[in-house]
């Protein structure tokens, strides 16, 4: 159980940093992108950076039941 939350965990990472790439290269190039989804890719990497904290101390609770 706890190697697919591993995964998950990691797809989760990689979600927000393909998010914060695409908002931080929207910002730098500016434009009508920007305007227009800016700040709902921001939003976006909070969610996204929301769930992957929550999976990670999901997978700490589950290696800490295992463990004992």
């Amino acid at each position: 159980m706890s190697n697919v939350v591993y995964a998950v965990i990691l797809l989760a990472m990689a979600a927000v940093v393909i998010v914060l790439m695409i908002g931080v290269g929207g910002f730098a190039k500016g434009g009508r992108f920007n305007a227009k989804y800016g700040n709902k890719m921001m939003q976006l990497r909070l969610l996204f950076q929301f769930i992957a904290v929550a999976l990670i101390v999901l997978f700490v609770f589950l290696r800490g039941i295992g463990g004992q």
